[in-house]
């Protein structure tokens, strides 16, 4: 059967003419299967008349825009009444803070500017602070998009647009001026369409196999940056490396009855045996969290099921994490070895329907964790050997979709507000590049390296997109803050 889903603004060319099958691993256009190359590239400079490059440019919030505020809201309903506040205390902090957490705001603005109809698996949440530092199996530190809670085949787009206007956004925040800022996006949308126009040329699998490993990155940059700046990276490096299974064990447990307990850091940090009380009293609790992760394991691959059986369950707590993820429901799991000194700690995470489904289509896996597993799967070049998804039934009876991975592995990220313009450009374009590569996993890189071209026309539309956007953002974030000053949402600061 043809899947002939566009979204919204997309070409009524391509609505008439484009019936290509859809994977049904994916759910993505198999067009390397039906198209030529050149059949590949004429398709992507045909979209080119129906939605011209410098269509992108530009942001005016349509007739009837939804309310960002009611938006946010909505999202409360699915989340722990108690940590919503604390999720509205950290948007609140400044307008990235809030653009952090408003993709589904942005979401329903992207839904309404022009795409060309070209599909990629799409982060769905593609800002600046959604990139980062970690392992790879090959123990090799690697970087790449590192959060998929949103993730969905849609326009390529609209990740290129998040990530522009939370460029913006972020160098408004540090104090550049709007010379600077504006080299700083074009920098990175240069680098996401140079950086497709490269993938275009070459093989299915070395585009696959294409990865951001940050030693040699480093080595190729190394003309390019400043002393300090090589400093920096250098000891981001170290960092990094630092960041483990046994740096939490020291910053998150203490001995308690002979093992390692997590310690309550409330509301931040809840222990399972505090969280519950008196409810798990008669209740062999630690049977059932066995029985949970026993169906997780299941999703893994048989020589990491392995690996993971080695470890036993030893203590677990609710964690709050990020900014738009807080009130979704986080874990730990603390796990150990082959003695107290060897620990592994799991993450588990809530995975609710995407941002993008109401603008780009359901998702195929009727599981939200497995969409997750899925997307951060194709999207990344190298992704956490733990990785896996469970269904689970909470204390309160209802049934959720959680994603699992590990808490710690090399996981960094880098410090936005401490960049200097040079710096966030060097940043801005990794992040371009990173992203182009995602999205060249899964989509026709030929048709949209055609429709992006040689010059600089989309490059200067998506630097005008990210100006107007990022006042946009401004006028939301005031608009967030009054509704908690007249208490139409409450906020928790500080947590």
């Amino acid at each position: 059967m043809l899947d002939t889903r566009l979204p919204a603004g997309a070409p009524e060319s391509l609505r008439r003419t484009v019936l290509l099958p859809r994977s049904p691993a994916t759910g993505l256009e198999s067009s390397r299967v039906r198209l030529s190359p050149a059949e590949r590239q004429v398709r992507g400079k045909a979209a080119r008349a129906e939605v011209p490059r410098e269509s992108h440019a530009g942001w005016q919030p349509p007739p009837g825009r939804p309310d960002p505020v009611a938006l946010l809201d909505s999202q409360a309903a699915s989340r722990l009444p108690d940590l919503v506040p604390v999720r509205y205390g950290r948007m609140m902090e400044s307008p990235f803070t809030y653009y952090r957490g408003a993709a589904l705001p942005m979401a329903s603005d992207l839904a309404t500017t022009p795409s060309c109809g070209l599909i990629v698996q799409a982060c769905g949440d593609a800002h600046l602070s959604n990139f980062g530092l970690f392992a790879s199996p090959e123990r090799r530190l690697v970087f790449d998009v590192n959060d998929f809670d949103e993730t969905l085949p849609g326009p390529w787009e609209w990740d290129v647009k998040r990530l522009a206007a939370s460029l913006e956004v972020a160098a408004r925040e540090n104090g550049f001026t709007e010379k600077d800022r504006r080299k700083i996006v074009l920098a990175m949308v240069a680098r996401y369409r140079l950086g497709m126009r490269g993938f275009a040329k070459l093989g299915n699998l070395d585009v696959w196999y294409t990865q951001v490993d940050i030693e040699d990155l480093r080595q190729q940059a190394d003309g390019r940056l400043q002393a300090r700046q090589r400093k920096a990276v250098d000891k981001g490096m170290a960092k990094a490396r630092t960041r483990d299974s046994m740096q939490e064990l020291r910053k998150l447990t203490r001995i308690e009855d002979g093992q390692p307990r997590i310690v309550p850091d409330p509301p931040v940090i809840i222990p399972i045996r505090d969280l519950l009380g008196g409810q798990i009293d008669g209740v062999d609790f630690e049977a059932q969290l066995r029985g949970l992760v026993g169906k997780y394991r299941r999703t893994l691959q048989p020589d990491r099921r392995v690996l993971l059986e080695q470890f036993e369950f030893t203590d677990m707590a609710r964690k709050v994490v990020g900014v738009g993820s807080v009130g979704t429901r986080c874990w730990i799991i603390l796990m150990l070895g082959r003695d107290d000194n060897d620990p592994l700690f799991l993450q588990v995470k809530e995975a609710q329907e995407s941002v993008l489904c109401a603008y780009a289509g359901t998702s195929k896996y009727g599981n939200q964790g497995e969409r997750v597993v899925n997307g951060q799967r194709l999207m990344q070049a190298s992704s956490d050997i733990f990785l896996g998804w469970q269904r689970a039934g909470g204390i309160d009876g209802v049934t959720r979709d959680f994603y699992v991975r590990q808490l710690r592995d090399w996981k960094f990220s880098i410090d936005i507000a401490s960049m200097i313009p040079r710096g966030l450009r060097l940043y801005a374009e990794l992040c371009g590049f990173t992203l182009a590569r995602a999205h060249a996993r899964s989509g026709d890189e030929i048709a949209i390296a055609a429709y992006l071209g040689g010059s600089d026309v989309f490059d200067q539309a998506i630097a005008d997109f990210a100006v107007a956007y990022a006042d946009q953002n401004e006028r939301d974030y005031h608009a967030f803050t009054a509704a908690i000053a007249s208490d139409r949402l409450h906020a928790e600061r500080g947590v």
